[in-house]
């Protein structure tokens, strides 16, 4: 549990910024009378709201958990953008006497833009984040592969995030998308959830119905141990999913051996030492000689330590590719890849963009996917 310290801290920031925005929108706005009280009171809602929203989880009481959830999570998705307009709008008055616009007139509009950017890309982002992902198609093109896996399809799903936001009918959509498209191998990246087994079980059943040639694969992300994720292990493997924690299988496929292993998320440790994701450990006992090393790591920064242990394609998530703009420029900092392929010395690593979203139902320029992986040769 977070501090009291840093929950006043996280408190006055957030009014500081809730206040730096009337003030610098309001006054520009008293032309038109009723828009500064609007404002206003919408300032005074969303400062209540996010908080209320991101501590809904402990109210007991449905459906007023969830609804409060709702509408914290849309009035921060509405804050980051009316926020950041407020502050280009800033950029853009101190340069307007280089353009020699009337500054009155300017700081109106100007304004009034602000207004309507955060609304119609709050709108946007909302239509993109609950709208069922798209297949996006990846040709990962290996040296020396055996024309028996040419063609060999995974598809990734990853960063769902079934919780306060995301429920049955959500997840049950992207099951039967996957099914659609007659994968070989499934593998589901981390990050299925956000909250207790007790409460989310209904919601993460259609799992269960995922099906491909060679079963669906499952590895543990940051969330799931927010979760407790001894409990949420159990589950996925009660719904059907084998569970790779550190460890492999060997799949024949038309006469090429195939291996796929999995580790426990990068931050694993911190909840259980004896968690440490390792992708070295993850080989322990695996034959010498197979075609593939495929490697489901929750976190793109696994690659370092997968390709020293040698494997050849690493699936990740955890980025969301940004979900919105401006946070996709804050990615780099912690992760190596943000979205899509990318290559690691004798290593290809795919960063999938998300199934579902996190936080906000808001995904902008960086659209959610369902990822259909088909490994080619080079």
């Amino acid at each position: 549990m977070p501090s009291r310290f840093a929950i006043v801290l996280v408190l006055f920031l957030l009014g500081v910024l809730h206040a730096l925005i009337g003030w610098l929108l309001v006054p520009a706005l008293s032309a038109v009378p009723f828009l500064p009280a609007v404002l206003g009171v919408w300032l005074l809602l969303s400062f209540l709201l996010i908080p209320g929203g991101m501590l809904a989880r402990g109210i007991q009481s449905q459906p007023l958990s969830d609804r409060l959830a709702w509408a914290g999570m849309l009035a921060m998705g509405i804050f980051s953008s009316l926020l950041l307009a407020t502050l280009l709008r800033e950029l853009a008055l101190w340069l307007a006497p280089v353009f020699k616009l009337d500054h009155d007139q300017f700081a109106f509009w100007s304004a009034v833009a602000v207004l309507l950017l955060a609304a119609v890309s709050s709108l946007v982002g909302f239509f993109n984040a609950r709208r069922l992902a798209a297949v996006v198609d990846v040709d990962v093109p290996i040296s020396g592969l055996p024309a028996a896996l040419h063609g060999y399809s995974i598809v990734q799903i990853s960063d769902i995030h079934v919780g306060p936001t995301i429920k049955h009918n959500y997840l049950d959509a992207i099951v039967s998308k996957v099914n659609t498209l007659k994968p070989d191998l499934i593998a589901v990246t981390g990050d299925l959830v956000d909250g207790s087994v007790q409460e989310l079980a209904v919601h993460t059943a259609p799992l269960a119905r995922l099906r491909s040639r060679h079963g669906a694969y499952f590895v543990t992300g940051n969330h799931e141990y927010y979760s407790n994720a001894p409990e949420w292990v159990a589950e996925v493997r009660r719904l059907g999913l084998t569970v790779l924690m550190n460890q492999h299988v060997v799949i024949n496929h038309q006469g090429a051996s195939l291996l796929v292993a999995g580790v426990t998320d990068y931050s694993a440790h911190h909840f259980d030492e004896a968690e440490r994701s390792d992708p070295h450990a993850a080989l322990a006992g695996s034959p010498p000689h197979v075609a593939l090393k495929v490697l489901l790591a929750h976190q793109p920064r696994s690659a370092a330590a997968a390709a020293d242990a040698g494997f050849d394609l690493q699936l990740s998530g955890h980025t969301h590719g940004g979900q919105f703009f401006p946070w996709n420029l804050f990615v780099p900092l912690q992760q190596p890849y943000t979205a899509g392929l990318n290559r690691l010395r004798n290593l290809w690593v795919y960063t999938s963009r998300g199934t579902g979203y996190w936080g906000p139902p808001k995904r902008l320029f960086a659209p959610s996917e369902i990822t259909r992986l088909r490994l080619v040769q080079a």
